[in-house]
């Protein structure tokens, strides 16, 4: 969910206008966690390090955000400058019992040059997480400027073996420190995907990465890129040929709080998607839903609506979040849940996507996210009484 546009919900021209696949960008924040790699460690370290015992109790916590870490670009007015403020956010995230993050690996970022690969700002941020006890769902995405087929982000590897080298290179780098890998974000998006063909190309891809990943790590897990259109989408996955080469389905939805029977959709739409992977013959997988949530504005701050209708203000925010992750974790086919966002972005949509955090820009506490750490502690406590 970098960026969308749904009913004008993102803006796609803000990668394309603000220039996130211009070269020099990727080398900017590199140049900067190049200097700051140690302090990295020692911003970490300093804040706390986790025990082993976090990391592995973390596994099986269903509990996860979508968060941009990487982000330190003038378009998104520099989210995260600096190792400091990376350590500042997952110090929060520990805070709120975070066990997952869903974090963009990119390409253009890792390999700005065919066969040049700088992975300085990514190792500094999965040290980070790690350290933290913090696990990591990996994005693998985006085409580079020199592998797109149409020479934008959006569109499909120009030769899937270029992705796929890309894909082979990260997964090695953090074999061992990353284990899961979601191919591509929301490939049934004509934002992210541009040529839409009913995932068709997008299958073949997302085959040759599987393929060449179990090799690299037999032990890795592959996700689908997060399926934003619905029960038609899951079906294409199947109908090209899918089935094989993704050990988790993974689904994004949103709904508004302010709408009369928002709950019974987010509780039907998993069982639904379910249905479908039976009738695959996929019933023994298990569903991520690694995109959901809600705006929550500051009452008395004025905003542009968010793509679904009026924007919910910080206390229904929190309120939606308890209804959200109360019947989704009931689902016992749902196995873990990413809130988006865990900190609100700064007049980069202009809208109200930009509150969506659980945390304001300025690292405050929102109400949601005392209801996201009283959920975990619920969840928590009916785990011990089994």
């Amino acid at each position: 969910m970098e960026i969308r546009n749904r009913s004008n919900k993102f803006k796609q021209g803000d990668f394309i206008r603000k220039g996130l696949i211009v070269g020099f960008l990727g080398g900017l924040f590199l140049s900067i966690l190049s200097v700051n790699a140690a302090a990295m460690q020692s911003a970490g370290d300093e804040l706390m390090d986790q025990p082993r015992q976090l990391y592995d109790e973390n596994a099986v916590n269903p509990f996860g955000v979508l968060e941009f870490l990487h982000w330190n670009h003038a378009w998104n007015h520099y989210k995260y400058p600096c190792a400091k403020e990376v350590a500042k956010a997952a110090g929060l995230m520990n805070r709120a019992h975070v066990g997952w993050v869903r974090m963009d690996f990119l390409w253009s970022d890792i390999e700005p040059s065919q066969g040049s690969f700088d992975f300085t700002k990514y190792d500094a941020i999965v040290d980070m997480l790690n350290r933290r006890g913090i696990h990591i769902l990996g994005i693998l995405n985006y085409s580079t400027d020199w592998g797109s087929a149409c020479g934008k982000w959006n569109c499909k590897p120009r030769d899937n073996k270029l992705f796929v080298d890309y894909a082979i290179e990260v997964i090695k780098r953090y074999k061992g420190k990353v284990r899961y890998w979601e191919v591509w974000n929301e490939p049934d998006s004509v934002t992210y995907w541009k040529e839409q063909d009913g995932l068709k190309s997008y299958c073949g891809l997302l085959k040759s990465v599987y393929i060449a990943a179990k090799k690299v790590d037999p032990h890795c897990k592959i996700l689908n890129g997060g399926i934003a259109n619905g029960l038609g989408s899951i079906n294409h996955l199947y109908e090209n040929g899918a089935k094989d080469y993704f050990d988790i389905l993974n689904i994004h939805f949103f709904e508004s709080p302010l709408h009369t029977g928002s709950i019974h959709a987010v509780k039907n739409y998993p069982k639904l998607a379910y249905k479908v992977m039976q009738r695959n013959g996929d019933g023994n997988k298990k569903i991520w839903i690694t995109e959901t949530g809600s705006p929550g504005v500051k009452r008395g701050k004025s905003t542009v609506n968010w793509w679904v209708g009026d924007n919910p203000d910080e206390r229904q925010q929190a309120a939606w979040l308890k209804s959200v992750y109360t019947e989704l974790l009931k689902d016992p086919h749902v196995e873990k849940v990413f809130w988006a966002f865990f900190r609100d972005t700064k007049e980069h949509w202009e809208n109200g996507v930009d509150y969506f955090g659980l945390i304001r820009w300025d690292y405050s506490a929102k109400p949601a996210f005392k209801a996201y750490r009283d959920c975990y502690l619920k969840w928590k406590e009916a785990q011990r009484s089994r």
